[in-house]
C-alpha cells in the first residue's frame, strides 16, 4: 500500500451555498457544532445527505448507542482511521457514558458484555472477510444472545463505519476531536 494523502478542503458553513449549506446547516442544528468530517463532505451533497440519512437510520435502531460507539471504535481500530476512532472514544465516553476500559477494549473486538462482544466479534469478522462469514460465526453471536435484528443493523453500522473510515481516510479529514492514537 502507498502512502498517499488525499486532502480535501472543507466546506466552511459560513461561506456554502445551495445543497452543502443546507445539509450543513442540518448538521449544525442536530449536534449544535459541524465536524470537520461533514465539511469536508459537503463536497459532495449526495454523500453528505447518504451519510446524515444512513447515521439517522441506524441511530433509531435497537442497537443502543453505547454499543453503537463501541462497534464504531472497533472498526475504526481495523481501517486505521484516527479521526474515527478518536470522535467515537470521545462520543462514546462523554454521550452514551461508556467507561473508559470498555472503551479501550473494543479497539481489539473485545468487552466485558459477553452479548456487546459477540457484536464486536461479529462485526469485525465480517468487516476482516467482506461479509463472507461462515455459519459457526454467526451461531457463536447467536448463542450469546445476538438476535437477528441486531445482525441486520450491525451490518448497517458496519457500512456507516466503513463509508466514514475510508471518506476520513482518503480525504485526510483534520482531527478535530481530542486525538486517540491507533
Amino acid at each position: 500500500m502507498t502512502e498517499t494523502t488525499v486532502a480535501l478542503a472543507p466546506i466552511q458553513p459560513e461561506t456554502a451555498t445551495g445543497a452543502a449549506k443546507e445539509l450543513l446547516d442540518q448538521v449544525q442544528k442536530s449536534l449544535g457544532l459541524v465536524p470537520n468530517m461533514t465539511k469536508v463532505m459537503a463536497n459532495s451533497p449526495a454523500l453528505l445527505r447518504g451519510y446524515l440519512a444512513l447515521a439517522g437510520a441506524v441511530g433509531s435502531g435497537s442497537l443502543p448507542a453505547a454499543v453503537r460507539e463501541r462497534l464504531a471504535i472497533a472498526t475504526a481500530q481495523l481501517n486505521g482511521c484516527e479521526y474515527c476512532l478518536s470522535a467515537h472514544t470521545y462520543i462514546g465516553g462523554n454521550l452514551a457514558k461508556v467507561d473508559a476500559a470498555e472503551l479501550d477494549a473494543a479497539r481489539s473486538g473485545e468487552s466485558g458484555d459477553p452479548h456487546v462482544e459477540a457484536l464486536l466479534k461479529l462485526s469485525n469478522t465480517i468487516a476482516a472477510n467482506a461479509g463472507d462469514v461462515d455459519a459457526e460465526a454467526v451461531d457463536e453471536a447467536r448463542a450469546a444472545g445476538v438476535t437477528d435484528e441486531e445482525i441486520g443493523e450491525l451490518v448497517a453500522n458496519l457500512a456507516l463505519n466503513i463509508l466514514t473510515n475510508y471518506f476520513n481516510v482518503l480525504a485526510a479529514v483534520e482531527n478535530d476531536w481530542p486525538v486517540v492514537e491507533l
